[in-house]
């Protein structure tokens, strides 16, 4: 493989693929790269769809190319490993996609009229992905949901696929009841049950959570990624006000920082309404 395509400034994707298989390359590749495998490189391939995620949350926009250019890599290095396997290679994989959507979109690259509502095209899509898992032995509704997702994320996924057939709560007022009903029987497994009851009940209440968003059309992980980073924010400023008073948090007891939290909540709440 020569340099000349690893060193071009526009060599673009055969030039990365290229980069690609000189660092796996047995005998001049770089050890760390060789010695990975499809497990081990999984946990940053998840990472990197994460960090892409984090830049669009964040409208970062000029972070997203670069991004973007990590997830790429994920997929280039587990094609390369692929390669070597004698499994598959990246052109596969991008004709595979391609040959996906051209049939997942008939209406757009086939004869089928675009004159379709969404939800229409919804059930078109689904019938077409039944079609799929029937090809590959998979008959379940819910098969093929990968195990890898988060669990939100997966929740959602097969609450939908439920839903596609009529498995389904008819709006969200049944799931708030369900909600309370599972946070009753928590509390019951708290005060009454062991561990593993209280664990099980535990989950139970977040499935029906995740239920519950998804009947309200809110993403549960971006709802809770906007609350993790509103906790920073909050308690970061009940942080700066202990060190303005010449304390830090664990010169402080908790009446004292609820306090602070109180005042820093009411701020953000009082700078909103002057932008509105």
């Amino acid at each position: 493989m020569g340099d000349a395509l690893i060193n071009d400034p526009d060599g673009g994707l055969p030039r990365l693929l290229a980069i690609m298989a000189r660092l796996r390359d047995p005998e001049t590749g770089c050890p760390w790269d060789i010695e990975q495998d499809f497990a081990s490189i999984a946990p940053y391939t998840i990472e990197e769809a994460y960090e892409v995620a984090d830049v669009i949350e964040r409208a970062a926009w000029d972070e997203l190319q670069g991004e973007l250019g990590d997830l790429l890599f994920q997929a280039v290095f587990h094609a390369q490993m692929a390669s070597e396997r004698g499994l598959f290679n990246f052109h596969d994989v991008a004709n595979g996609m391609a040959d996906k959507m051209l049939a997942r979109h008939p209406h757009v690259f086939g004869d089928e009229s675009r004159d379709k509502s969404a939800e229409q095209q919804s059930r078109d899509w689904e019938a077409i992905k039944a079609a799929e898992r029937k090809v590959k032995a998979q008959a379940g509704v819910l098969d093929g949901v990968a195990q890898g997702l988060p669990a939100l994320t997966r929740a959602i996924k097969l609450q939908n696929r439920a839903a596609r057939v009529g498995f389904d709560w008819p709006d969200a007022s049944h799931v708030l009841d369900k909600v309370q009903e599972e946070a009753a029987e928590l509390v019951e497994a708290r005060d009454d049950l062991g561990p593993d009851e209280v664990a099980e009940e535990f989950g139970d209440l977040l499935f029906v959570m995740a239920n519950l968003a998804r009947h309200l059309d809110v993403d549960p992980e971006a709802a809770l990624r906007s609350a993790n980073q509103k906790f920073i924010r909050r308690f970061s400023s009940v942080e700066e006000r202990l060190k303005a008073m010449g304390k830090q948090p664990t010169d402080s007891d908790l009446a004292e920082m609820d306090a602070l939290w109180d005042a820093a909540k009411a701020e953000e709440k009082a700078a909103r309404a002057k932008i509105t």
